[in-house]
């Protein structure tokens, strides 16, 4: 049943993606608005759930699977990223954190440009 609740959730998360999205029409070169968007937002929604539920214990274990890991996790994982750098800083631990949020960001990049290598070459 865990992955039912999960798979709900990424049905709605997915189009719901596609529809912020297509709200922008970003040339190459320009300001990604449309990541930008989805990624802030999926961040105030993962702060604003899983806070609701630790805070006022207002989301049980499958609600969580559906907002959370579904519909959030197919609309954007960086809230992910965003909630746990934050519990990270939270428990007081300032390295991980900074190595968390910048190892991400710097190697999710050159990943990126190590795929794009490897593309050019086959």
């Amino acid at each position: 049943m865990t992955y039912a609740w999960i798979v709900a959730g990424a049905v709605i998360g997915a189009p719901l993606r596609y529809f912020v999205g297509t709200r922008f029409d970003v040339a190459a070169g320009q300001f990604p608005w449309w990541t930008f968007t989805i990624n802030v937002t999926g961040c105030f929604a993962i702060g604003l759930l899983l806070g609701l539920t630790e805070e006022r214990g207002w989301f049980n274990r499958e609600a969580r699977l559906l907002l959370v890991t579904g519909l959030l996790g197919s609309y954007t994982t960086f809230s992910a990223f965003g909630w746990e750098t934050y519990d990270l800083l939270r428990n007081d631990d300032l390295l991980r954190a900074a190595l968390y949020a910048g190892g991400s960001v710097v190697l999710g990049v050159l990943a990126t440009f190590a795929g794009v290598a490897i593309a050019r070459l086959t």
